[in-house]
């Protein structure tokens, strides 16, 4: 279940923190997020499809992440991580190449908990540049924490 919140800042910009438990072990959740090839068979909102991943999993280290739609349109992702702490923590930044937020920088923490045989994550998606920004993110952050669930859980 995802638990959306959306948390005001001093600075006005909206923060979306979304608290997802998976029925895997943390390891396996933290991989799918960092290996290309496990993130590649999930990453994304339903029906989308991520042609490329690419991941250098250090602190400075890029990433580029190639969503496409079913009709072919691509949306492009790209950003530097900030920490990197096996299993436990992700931090990066996040770029839209295209669209109403291209060049916008805003950054993602991602928290894994060690439930034993389950992952409590908690995302903390922050310096969106809008409310609406947030609520489209929840959107794209919910259904891909839902693909990701299908595709560790085999459903």
């Amino acid at each position: 279940m995802t638990n959306p919140q959306t948390i005001q800042t001093t600075d006005d910009r909206p923060v979306l923190r979304l608290i997802r438990t998976f029925q895997t072990p943390r390891e396996a959740v933290f991989d799918a997020f960092t290996k290309p090839d496990e993130l590649a068979k999930w990453w994304g909102p339903k029906g989308m499809t991520t042609p490329v991943a690419e991941i250098d999993l250090r602190v400075g280290g890029a990433y580029r992440f190639d969503m496409a739609e079913p009709g072919g349109n691509i949306h492009r992702l790209t950003g530097v991580f900030r920490e990197v702490q096996r299993p436990q923590k992700l931090v990066y930044t996040w770029i839209w190449e295209q669209g109403d937020m291209a060049g916008v920088e805003s950054l993602v923490t991602i928290d894994f908990a060690d439930l034993g045989a389950a992952t409590e994550l908690t995302l903390t998606h922050e310096l969106l540049p809008s409310e609406r920004a947030c609520e489209l993110h929840e959107q794209g952050w919910t259904s891909s924490f839902d693909c990701l669930d299908e595709t560790l859980t085999g459903a």
